[in-house]
């Protein structure tokens, strides 16, 4: 585990420092060089993230590795952080103790459920462990549902996945049944020991997978004081509605997303691009981030002989038959994953 986390340290290190390379380029353009053209070229640069999360879809017993990537632009938001205009250093929370004021050191810190006022159940991190789901590399299809019957508000945020070079036949056959179909594919998958109830569709050429909410967590809108439908005296004329509709129709326009941005975002970049040529820039301290790692995933081969064998065991993940590619991955995986009763399990379950 140290030998990777080494390994993403230096590969994050040397991204920054060709990034920063390419940063002193651009400034040496001089005043035609902005913020805005920074951003931009650094993005056209790195134009897909790395994956941050790489393992395999269980699709019956044919498996088709993936690695996940954030559909969502990394820089589509201006990023502001708080700094001491005392001396433009950045601002840093303490972890203090609330009788006592004193800073609290991560090894004396542990969590705790209040279960009723002022009183609180304890747990330290193995306990915690042994309630997270069981780390596991695989995206098992659970069940096929119509695409158009997912309702919108469970929708939290899109991944989209993206074939390893030896899955790309099984992927292209997935996803032309989802999008032939019109379904889409429900699953669990866990990210960063959390898990997530997740819908699989098509869009374009790229399956995409939407993390969702669990139903338990939409508040329900009958909490809310709303005009009911049934009663009389809010139900519209029929003038009203003919009007209404005449309205809907004549600001009617074919959806075109490119169309709409964040005004807000733009106008904050022109601002800043002003002030930096103005010189109003200053050097300031602090900040760090860190990236998931991943592991590989599985092969796959003989797609009809295997998706014949899913029909006629049923489920497909319970029909006792393994693809025997997929004992070879399980291996590997094993060799990566920490030598812990859980990992070797959750080798297994991906075999």
């Amino acid at each position: 585990m140290r030998t990777g986390l080494r390994k993403k340290q230096s590969h994050r290190a040397e991204c920054i420092t060709e990034n920063l390379r390419r940063l002193k380029r651009l400034r040496s353009k001089g005043p035609s060089c902005n913020a805005t053209t920074i951003r931009h070229d650094l993005r056209d640069r790195n134009p897909m993230a790395r994956s941050i999360w790489k393992g395999a879809i269980a699709f019956g017993l044919v498996n088709i590795p993936v690695g996940l990537t954030s559909a969502e632009e990394p820089e589509a938001e201006v990023g502001l952080h708080m700094v001491d205009k005392k001396n433009n250093a950045r601002i840093r929370y303490k972890k203090v103790n609330a009788e006592t004021d004193e800073e609290v050191p991560w090894d004396r810190i542990v969590k705790g459920y209040e279960h009723e006022e002022g009183h609180y159940v304890l747990f330290d991190d193995k306990e915690l462990d042994s309630v997270q789901p069981e780390l596991t590399k695989t995206i098992e299809i659970k069940q096929f549902v119509d695409l158009a019957d997912i309702e919108p508000l469970l929708y939290e945020k899109p991944y989209y996945l993206e074939p390893e070079k030896r899955g790309m036949k099984a992927y292209a056959l997935l996803r032309e049944t989802l999008r032939q179909t019109g379904k889409a594919g429900i699953s669990r998958v866990v990210i960063r020991t959390k898990e997530y109830l997740a819908a699989m569709f098509v869009r374009d050429d790229v399956i995409v997978l939407e993390l969702m909410r669990f139903p338990d967590e939409v508040k329900p809108a009958s909490k809310l004081d709303l005009p009911s439908s049934k009663d009389s005296k809010f139900e519209p004329s029929k003038k009203e509605l003919e009007l209404a509709k005449n309205l809907v129709d004549q600001m009617t326009e074919e959806w075109n997303p490119e169309d709409h941005h964040d005004e807000y975002q733009a106008k904050l970049m022109e601002y800043i691009d002003e002030k930096i040529k103005k010189g109003a820039s200053a050097a300031v301290k602090g900040g760090d981030r860190e990236k998931e790692g991943s592991v590989t995933a599985s092969n796959t081969i003989d797609l009809a002989a295997y998706l014949e064998r899913s029909i006629l065991g049923g489920k497909g993940s319970k029909s006792g038959g393994v693809a025997p590619a997929k004992k070879s991955a399980a291996k590997k995986a094993a060799k990566k994953l920490p030598k812990k009763a859980s990992a070797k399990k959750a080798a297994k379950k991906s075999a």
